[in-house]
């Protein structure tokens, strides 16, 4: 009974497997068409799908790692202040992130598409950059102590006569050279109101010494008078306002918007005695130099800037333009004539300013910047007493540096700024040297 009974089973086996191989043929090939239905476009967008779903991912991980490393930061932190006796009784940072001197748990990340997703702390040096060339507003209260000397070194020949015959000067020549070394020390506040405004006073007080060499000393075209002048008085005092437009993105930069006043603190170089030197036979006046040196232009001026950074890892771009415009103003004397008094008023000309550069942080201590400046005068008029304004010749300019700049975090409250300034234009100083170092409190 059980021989009839295999065959059977063995059979209906073999009929079940044949089947079962049929139904997965057909699945196959009906799963093949199907695969082939399916347009390239549409396999585009399901891989598009795939791996937008594994960014997504990325991003929550990454979020939850910046969100430890805070809270580990906070943590190490306020360990190290409660072994250095910094603590002095205030509460601990909870482990909850609080912001710190290194990483702020307040400034969000940026997301992949640069708008305001969350965004992490730039680091020390960039944001040193950030304050010398643009503004920083997460800074509470920084006072800066800046040194800065420029050398200054124009000739300028004269000739008094004529041409005879073409060819040959009947005349005086005489060779007129001003070289003026000045040290400058500049006291600025920097005061954080709010996210987007800062107040800033900046009073410079100013050292110089000018030396003054002129030709044909005695009528003699082979000698040379020269004399020194020493002075040092207070400079113009700025106060001014930073207000922050636009923050950075992904695709616009941090624009910052600046208006300033400058308050005649300094002295006017209008109305200075002059002392003569030198006399010809006819009494004119051959060579004469101010008995005080000037500090400042005399007159109340308003200032309006605009200054835009972006950072393009590890480079920052900056860039600014300015305009300034000064009120007119009287005085008692204009000209350097000791033997005459010509009172009137004057008017300086607008000042334009443009400039831009671009800096590398080296890393968290450091950093490297090349820029450029240009500030352009216009013409300055003069208006006497009872007649009317008139332009004054050669009272324009232009002047044109190039500048390298370095900064160096000496501690977590202190950086040391230093700029070497080369003149391309001759209005502009030959050399400029500064030094600053703001302080963070």
């Amino acid at each position: 009974m059980h021989a009839h009974r295999n065959p059977s089973r063995i059979a209906r086996a073999m009929l079940a497997a044949g089947l079962v191989l049929a139904f997965s043929t057909q699945a196959q090939e009906a799963a093949t068409d199907t695969s082939q239905r399916i347009s390239p476009a549409e396999r585009d967008q399901a891989e598009v799908r795939t791996l937008m779903a594994k960014l997504q991912a990325l991003k929550a991980s990454y979020a939850d790692q910046v969100r430890n490393l805070r809270e580990l930061d906070a943590q190490v932190q306020a360990l190290q202040a409660k072994l250095e006796g910094r603590v002095n009784g205030q509460p601990q940072p909870s482990p909850s992130g609080q912001a710190t001197a290194h990483v702020d748990a307040t400034q969000p990340i940026r997301n992949a598409e640069g708008s305001t997703g969350e965004e992490t702390r730039p680091s020390r040096s960039v944001e040193d950059v950030l304050q010398q060339e643009h503004a920083v507003f997460d800074r509470k209260f920084t006072l800066e102590n800046g040194l800065t000397y420029s050398r200054y070194d124009r000739k300028q020949l004269t000739l008094n006569g004529f041409l005879a015959l073409d060819a040959i000067f009947l005349g005086n020549i005489a060779i007129e050279n001003v070289e003026s070394d000045t040290l400058t020390y500049n006291l600025a506040a920097r005061y954080g109101i709010s996210p987007r405004w800062t107040l800033n006073l900046d009073v410079p007080y100013l050292a110089r010494r000018t030396t003054y060499q002129k030709g044909g000393a005695g009528g003699s075209a082979a000698a040379t008078a020269e004399e020194k002048v020493f002075g040092s008085h207070l400079g113009d005092a700025t106060l001014s306002v930073n207000y922050r437009l636009l923050t950075e993105t992904m695709h616009r930069p941090d624009t910052v918007l600046t208006l300033g006043v400058t308050a005649p603190t300094g002295r006017a170089p209008y109305g200075i005695d002059w002392r003569v030197l030198e006399r010809d036979n006819d009494q004119f006046i051959r060579f004469a130099v101010p008995s005080q040196q000037p500090t400042g232009n005399g007159l109340w001026t308003a200032n309006l800037g605009l200054s835009m950074v972006k950072t393009i890892d590890p480079a920052i771009l900056f860039a600014n333009i300015g305009f300034g415009h000064s009120w007119s103003h009287s005085f008692g004397d204009l000209d350097n004539n000791p033997d005459t008094i010509n009172p009137g008023r004057v008017q300086l000309g607008n000042v334009y300013t443009l400039g831009g550069g671009v800096a590398f942080a080296f890393n968290e201590r450091s950093s490297l910047s090349l820029s450029f400046s240009d500030r352009i005068n216009a013409k300055a008029r003069v208006q006497p007493k009872g007649g009317t304004w008139g332009s004054v010749i050669g009272s324009d300019g232009q002047a044109a540096t190039f500048n390298v700049g370095m900064t160096y975090a000496m501690s977590e409250h202190s950086t040391l700024v230093s700029v070497l300034g080369i003149g391309i234009t001759p209005d502009a100083p030959d050399l400029t040297l500064s030094f600053k170092i703001p302080y963070t409190f």
